[in-house]
């Protein structure tokens, strides 16, 4: 049974008010009509965006994979739509010090088989060399296809960071859609599950109840120590990494410069 406290002075404070079912009902139903608004903007903006025009290009330009060059078409695995990630690489640098955004935004789509089962297919691509490349993903023990586009020019190559549609028709291949930044969310799904928290994702930019713990730096725990601290420096790495073997201690990241 969920009860009222007796004296809601002893509420503890820097909180939203402690009430009974009823009146918290009343509140969370109130809100789910801005939440059903919300997503039918969405699902309007998503009909808007398969309406956008496209941009041919040539499907024979060649990426690196395990298999050396292959035409950019045999990414869609025989399927008639791809979306790739562009993952952001440091020349070089060691495995921790690759970039966290976008160790985050692969990691969390490790397996694409309902993609797949729709008719699209995933590949992450990246401007690293291969030999470099290949020793990251057998690292994080990634099963998505991964290819280099070093010196490919846009829109497979250029503008790391982005994610990228692109339709197949016979032998023509078509750019439809690109997003970067926050429009990258859609492939990280512990963001949406945060924002439901009570302290959401503890970033500063948040607006929270007055008293609410205060908010660090967007994304301050992707990087962690070795004893799981969240952590910037230079012996830290993207989080999922500590879970992979042979993940020790480090004392560089291997990259100029920290961007925190």
């Amino acid at each position: 049974m969920t009860t009222a406290p007796k004296d809601p002075a002893a509420a503890p404070p820097g909180r939203p008010p402690v009430v009974d079912m009823a009146t918290w009902q009343a509140a969370r139903d109130e809100l789910l009509v801005r939440e059903k608004a919300h997503t039918r903007a969405g699902d309007a903006i998503a009909a808007a965006r398969r309406r956008l025009p496209m941009v041919e290009f040539d499907g024979t330009v060649e990426v690196v994979g395990p298999d050396g060059p292959v035409p950019f078409l045999d990414l869609f695995q025989g399927r008639g739509e791809l979306l790739v990630y562009k993952h952001m690489w440091y020349d070089g640098a060691p495995h921790q010090g690759q970039c966290e955004g976008c160790t985050d935004a692969v990691w969390h789509l490790r397996d694409a088989v309902y993609l797949n089962a729709r008719g699209a297919s995933f590949a992450v691509l990246t401007t690293g060399r291969w030999d470099e490349v290949a020793s990251f993903v057998g690292f994080m023990g990634y099963t998505q296809p991964w290819y280099s586009v070093r010196d490919v020019a846009a829109p497979v190559g250029e503008n790391m960071g982005d994610l990228a549609c692109f339709l197949r028709d016979g032998d023509r291949v078509f750019l439809t859609y690109t997003t970067t930044g926050r429009g990258i969310e859609a492939l990280n799904g512990s963001f949406g599950l945060l924002d439901m928290t009570p302290y959401g994702r503890g970033e500063a930019w948040e607006d929270n109840p007055e008293g609410w713990p205060e908010g660090r730096h967007a994304c301050w725990y992707w990087r962690t120590a070795a004893d799981g601290t969240a952590a910037w420096g230079p012996t830290s790495r993207p989080v999922p990494q500590w879970t992979r073997p042979g993940a020790d201690p480090v004392e560089t990241l291997g990259r100029q410069g920290d961007r925190h």
